[in-house]
């Protein structure tokens, strides 16, 4: 049964080049999309989405290309990653250097007949159109196979839940420095600010997002632009915010009231917060993502307010703060042990208020574990 602490440390100190856990890693990701790709009747990929790449090599540059088959472990960059693919790389990759990546990656392939996937989900109109005109004069045949990358990417490993927990845990601590010292009269702006400063401060890479801070009636829109406006009293503030750690992001939401609230508010919270437990009880290997949602989305409907959730309950978090599985109502994919999702109910009243719950989860057969330590009674803050 795989497990993970919570007791883990909150750095977010970034692995030395070729270290042997990552090389580990790498390597087995490389081997199973080798299996993906032969079940396909592929005979090599080309991986153009830099996330993919990195996932693949833990080559973390901003251009390069891969290669991957049965003969073929090929990887282009430009002359600018010479170096930091050398040190970046096993030994056994084939490093190319070259201007011209997807001309580069098909004139190393094999002169003979071949099937080759490509991510019709991430390439281009006119890369796929530079790509037809290079396999023109060969027996080449391009396939779509965009998503089989992604798919093997929704399932982490022990190592990759650790940086996610890693993430959540400076993302944590930053929440607690700002949001402690006061927000009241302060504006959205700068308290969006000061989250990315002292999550900086604390070791992450960056921000997996920008932060949201929405107060009162601009808490109703869900992806709120922080505001030069200063945060009143007696209402309530969405604070939505995430780090990067060595590549891999977090992402949680708070709701805090900045003093005595109307009772309506009050139980707009509370029918929050009983939708989002819910629906961590019910996360867990097996049920499908629409399924889960059901949970949270039924007891926001019985509570009258159906036309104020418009969102999906979650998503998968990895290298990108949006990705695979998705839970919401056309969430057809059953949860698998090693996702990690967001539960992130919520209540949007437009001209009023907005309420959104939101942790950070990692699916197990039996149920979950919550990656982020903030509670989540409501709390009162100046």
């Amino acid at each position: 049964m795989r497990s993970w602490s919570s007791s883990a440390s909150s750095g977010c100190d970034r692995a030395p080049s070729l270290d042997p856990g990552t090389v580990r890693a790498v390597s087995a990701r490389r081997a199973t999309l080798r299996a993906r790709v032969a079940e396909r009747e592929l005979d090599a990929l080309l991986v153009t989405n830099l996330v993919n790449v990195r996932w693949l090599t833990g080559f973390d540059g901003s251009n390069a290309a891969v290669v991957l088959g049965a003969a073929q472990q090929r990887f282009i960059t430009d002359f600018r990653y010479l170096t930091q693919s050398a040190e970046q790389l096993e030994p056994e990759w084939e490093r190319e250097i070259a201007t011209d990546l997807l001309k580069r990656a098909v004139e190393g392939l094999p002169a003979q007949p071949l099937k080759l996937g490509f991510d019709d989900g991430h390439l281009t109109v006119r890369q796929h159109a530079q790509l037809v005109k290079l396999i023109a004069e060969r027996e080449v045949k391009l396939v779509a196979a965009g998503g089989i990358v992604e798919a093997l990417r929704a399932v982490k490993d022990d190592a990759e839940i650790e940086l996610i927990r890693a993430a959540a845990r400076i993302a944590d601590a930053a929440f607690e420095e700002v949001v402690g010292a006061g927000i009241v009269g302060r504006t959205e702006r700068e308290v969006a600010l000061d989250l990315e400063i002292a999550m900086r401060r604390r070791g992450a890479e960056g921000v997996s997002f920008a932060p949201i801070v929405a107060a009162a009636e601009h808490g109703a829109r869900p992806h709120a632009v922080p505001r030069d406006v200063p945060i009143p009293e007696s209402t309530l503030v969405v604070i939505d915010w995430g780090a990067q750690c060595d590549g891999y992001a977090s992402d949680c939401t708070r709701t805090v009231a900045t003093g005595a609230l109307d009772p309506r508010d009050e139980m707009i919270y509370e029918t929050v917060l009983v939708a989002q437990e819910a629906a961590l009880r019910a996360v867990r290997a097996g049920p499908t993502g629409k399924e889960i949602d059901a949970v949270a989305r039924t007891i926001i409907d019985e509570a009258g307010h159906a036309e104020h959730f418009g969102h999906g309950l979650g998503h998968g978090v990895g290298m990108e703060v949006h990705e695979g599985p998705r839970l919401g109502k056309t969430g057809e994919d059953a949860l698998a042990a090693g996702n990690v999702v967001t539960v992130e109910p919520g209540i949007y009243v437009p001209g009023a208020i907005g309420v959104r719950i939101e942790d950070l989860v990692a699916v197990t057969e039996e149920g979950c574990v919550v990656l982020n330590g903030l509670p989540k009674a409501l709390r009162t803050v100046h």
